[in-house]
């Protein structure tokens, strides 16, 4: 028995919020004094580091599960399967539904209990949660399905990442031009036909890094205290990063039993230009090889940072012919990996 996706889908917002729209932002440094530098300087040494020129924010009227529930759609008709038939909808996010100009997450119920409600499924036997691990929430939520069909507890399972990061950023923080909104879906199911699933690595790091990425006041001294931020400690994830990851994605591979030169894309999230190449240079070394032209497909230029949405929406971009010099075929190795808040790592090798 093999474990493969059999249909993906994906929700990236309609409105593009463009680097140039941050030259009126009031930028302060975390203590609130004031940034010296213009913010055209800001902004472009910004997209110089992360390659970001522009990133999707979602409507107003508009939650994350709203998103999660339109990728999931449209992962259920790209399967051609009836939804009643899902045994577990595994829905990974990190702040909720947190409504336009309001500062509160709502998480009850849950957004995998909205997302089925929303996809109208009867089913009771459909279990439906939430999992809270960072950026690399997806991957692990993938993990977490094979699992349940390895111990034969469940045959199909839909797993959605989704994320709108803009309403919980600091618009007196450098950092939040990295952040974004999306969504994206997966469902995997047991097969007898070939390839799926080789190999998975996971692990969390929190002795001393627990806290890279928090909830902390505004770089703006005058809002209230009581307001708290995505914060993040930049070069310390980077550092962590290029330390750990490729070192996880070689585990993972090694211990699937492909062949480095058989690899054919690496989907990385899309966390930061500059880190990924640095993390994708690390693991070829690690074999001593180059790296492939085309092996590692990139959207972060005009989706930005979306989080848990950012592997799953950029497989389904590529599955689909929708980024250019890249396309996937029958039996092609693959990798999926990320990193995040926890801090966590994980990898699948999977073969298409």
């Amino acid at each position: 028995m093999n474990i493969k996706i059999i249909g993906t889908g994906s929700y990236i917002p309609k409105k593009v919020e463009k680097n140039e729209n941050f030259h009126n932002h009031k930028f302060l440094n975390a203590d609130g004094s004031a940034i010296t530098a213009p913010n055209e300087v800001i902004v472009e040494k910004f997209k110089s580091i992360t390659g970001i020129s522009e990133r999707r924010y979602a409507k107003d009227h508009l939650n994350s599960s709203d998103l999660g529930f339109f990728a999931a759609e449209k992962a259920i008709e790209d399967a051609n399967i009836d939804p009643e038939t899902i045994d577990y909808i595994i829905v990974a996010h990190n702040f909720g539904d947190v409504k336009h100009n309001t500062i509160q997450s709502d998480m009850l119920p849950s957004l995998a209990a909205r997302i089925k409600h929303s996809l109208r499924i009867k089913n009771p036997k459909c279990i439906a949660y939430d999992l809270l691990f960072g950026c690399p929430g997806w991957v692990e939520g993938v993990i977490q399905a094979k699992a349940f069909i390895d111990a034969g507890i469940a045959k199909r399972c839909l797993i959605i990442g989704t994320e709108t990061l803009s309403r919980v950023i600091d618009k007196h923080d450098r950092d939040a031009m990295i952040f974004s909104d999306g969504a994206g879906a997966t469902l995997i199911e047991a097969t007898e036909e070939d390839g799926g699933i080789l190999s998975h690595e996971s692990a969390s790091y929190t002795y001393d890094e627990a806290y890279y990425l928090n909830f902390g006041r505004s770089n703006n001294q005058d809002l209230s205290d009581d307001t708290r931020y995505m914060k993040m400690e930049g070069r310390k994830i980077y550092e962590f990063a290029l330390s750990h990851v490729p070192k996880a994605m070689k585990s993972c591979l090694d211990k699937s039993g492909v062949d480095i030169k058989d690899v054919k894309k690496i989907f990385i999230h899309q966390a930061n230009e500059k880190m990924d190449e640095a993390i994708l240079k690390r693991f070829y070394r690690q074999y001593r090889t180059d790296i492939p032209q085309h092996v590692m497909p990139m959207s972060i230029q005009t989706l930005g940072n979306s989080s848990v949405a950012t592997v799953p929406t950029l497989f389904d971009l590529v599955k689909n012919n929708k980024l250019d010099n890249h396309e996937i075929h029958t039996g092609d190795v693959l990798i999926f990996a990320s990193v995040g808040a926890g801090m966590h790592i994980n990898a699948i090798v999977y073969k298409y």
